[in-house]
């Protein structure tokens, strides 16, 4: 399943928000500094999903707000 998301890092609190279009908006409390947010995402992505971290790979924009998630 591939899905649309768009990341939110340095906020205050973590929050998954589904979106009109399927897509979801998270906010991480990480910062993207070394590729942290990007773990985090994965982490939460995983608790959200009930799946574990290694079946959730970031197709696109690693380095980008905007990322395309393939989750097995």
């Amino acid at each position: 399943m591939k899905i649309s998301v768009k990341v939110i890092p340095n906020a205050k609190k973590q929050l998954i928000e589904l979106l009109s279009d399927k897509s979801l908006k998270i906010h991480l409390k990480a910062k993207p500094v070394e590729g942290k947010a990007n773990q985090a995402l994965i982490k939460a992505l995983a608790e959200y999903y009930n799946v574990s971290k290694s079946s959730i790979q970031i197709l696109q924009g690693e380095k980008a707000k905007n990322k395309l998630v393939c989750i097995k």
